[in-house]
């Protein structure tokens, strides 16, 4: 079984925002391959279903961005996935928006709710997805600009990186992680 997590932060004054792009990455992958988000266990909302043969547990934790790992680890120990088998989706500053890559262990580069999983699996390594949604431009603090909506241009780069997402989750579940990162990064 495997499991893949989008990070982002519950309520509709999130919906679209820059930080909520893991959870867009979900909701993108569930309609793609017909999986309904209607458990809610774990400090989270989840679904589970069959994509290429594999049964995969699709999750949005629902513990805010800075808690992810809350949600994380409980359904992980519940359903006995090791974290060879997580998947994570999240926004990444560095990154050009709308750049994909991948990565299979790291720090936390600043990112909170990346900190909050490494804090709760007790491990750097497991396989990541970051999207890139770029710095706030001088003078325009973090915080404000990960909670902003994105521009119109911009999505039109963020549905891209969504449609590499889910060409990517869906090797994840055939194929060894390095064979992915080599394919896509």
């Amino acid at each position: 079984m495997k499991l893949i997590v989008g990070l982002g932060n519950p309520g509709k004054e999130y919906d679209r925002t820059r930080h909520n792009i893991g959870f867009m990455a979900i909701d993108k992958i569930a309609e793609q391959f017909m999986i309904s988000l209607d458990k809610t266990k774990f400090s989270g909302i989840y679904g589970t279903g069959i994509i290429k043969g594999e049964k995969v547990i699709l999750l949005k934790p629902l513990t805010y961005m800075n808690l992810s790992g809350e949600s994380i680890r409980p359904l992980m120990d519940y359903f006995d996935i090791d974290v060879e088998d997580l998947l994570v989706i999240y926004d990444d500053l560095d990154l050009p928006c709308g750049k994909v890559r991948l990565r299979t262990k790291g720090s936390p580069g600043g990112h909170n709710g990346i900190k909050s999983i490494i804090q709760h699996l007790k491990t750097q390594e497991f396989n990541r997805i970051r999207i890139g949604i770029d710095r706030p431009k001088k003078g325009m603090k973090v915080v404000d600009y990960v909670l902003g909506r994105f521009t119109e241009d911009e999505m039109v780069h963020m549905e891209e990186a969504m449609k590499t997402s889910i060409h990517a989750s869906e090797d994840f579940l055939g194929k060894p992680f390095l064979e992915v990162m080599n394919r896509y990064n």
